[in-house]
């Protein structure tokens, strides 16, 4: 099942069948609203607002583990997050795409890991999204005909305000490609649910470091995501039946990011904490079980 995380607009995809809202519960919180589930050609799709629907939830206080977990729990495999971003290179401009390939996490006040005192597992974030899923949304946004380009750091800001010019030098001459609020610890969560992500960064401004763009505005940055908002919508519709042939196995391993992460032993883990790893560890103790 393919999972797309994004703005409210973007599941109004034509051809969308069996289309209905479903709550699903997370035991690490309110995830940011109900999961929109639909089938396009075959492939089942399940749509969550970031923000919730009327961008409600600001990025400082998505509970990014919650929304993880029940797309967990709602069977999805692979996950296509799309993301607002100001540019930090003169030749991304406004209207443009980026196929994210790393991340600098620059948040400092959310909850990043769904393990802890009782549970403690490692995973490998040296490649942070899933190049089978990245390659399938290159090919559909060229079909798209969309501006794209392949490959980029997007550094992670706490927001929700935007940056102070100095930030945002500070992010260039770090060699970052964007910035944004939303990415993480998002594909950390994704990583460690085993769950395939892939992440389009939809530009929408220059930041603030731009001499002839010397501050965002909010009008300026929803009237560009408004223009991308049909363009976005036609990628999810071309990268859909690419993925309804899903590998028994990821090549980058994506889906099992999970081996030899968990550090603590069996007798010392909290049933608690084990409890509500119910979904991200059902793959994993049932290996271990078979041990």
């Amino acid at each position: 099942m393919l999972g797309i995380i994004g703005g409210s607009g973007v599941y109004a995809i034509p051809g969308l069948t069996n289309t209905r809202w479903e709550r699903v519960s997370s035991p690490f919180g309110q995830p940011s609203d109900e999961l929109y589930f639909g089938e396009l050609e075959g492939q089942p799709l399940v749509f969550l607002p970031r923000h919730g629907r009327g961008h409600r939830v600001p990025p400082n206080e998505v509970d990014f583990r919650a929304n993880i977990d029940v797309l967990k729990r709602a069977g999805v495999t692979d996950i296509l997050a799309l993301t607002a971003v100001g540019s930090l290179r003169e030749d991304l401009a406004p209207g443009t795409f980026v196929v994210v390939d790393q991340f600098i996490d620059r948040t400092i006040a959310r909850k990043k890991s769904f393990f802890g005192t009782g549970m403690v597992a490692h995973v490998s974030m040296a490649h942070p999204v899933c190049g089978r899923v990245s390659d399938a949304l290159m090919v559909a946004a060229k079909d798209a005909g969309a501006e794209i380009t392949k490959g980029g750091t997007l550094v992670v800001m706490e927001g929700p305000q935007f940056s102070s010019k100095a930030e945002s030098e500070l992010y260039r001459s770090w060699k970052c490609d964007v910035v944004g609020m939303t990415a993480m610890p998002e594909a950390k969560l994704a990583r460690e649910a085993e769950i395939c992500y892939a992440s389009l960064a939809m530009v929408t401004d220059y930041d603030c470091w731009h001499p002839d763009h010397d501050h965002v505005t909010v009008d300026e940055v929803v009237r560009v995501m408004q223009q991308n908002v049909e363009r976005a919508r036609d990628i999810i519709r071309r990268i859909a039946p690419p993925l309804r042939e899903h590998p028994p196995f990821c090549p980058n391993r994506c889906d099992r990011a999970l081996d030899a992460a968990i550090m603590t032993a069996k007798e010392a883990r909290d049933p608690k904490l084990a409890g509500q790893l119910d979904a991200i560890l059902a793959r994993t103790l049932t290996t271990e079980g078979s041990r």
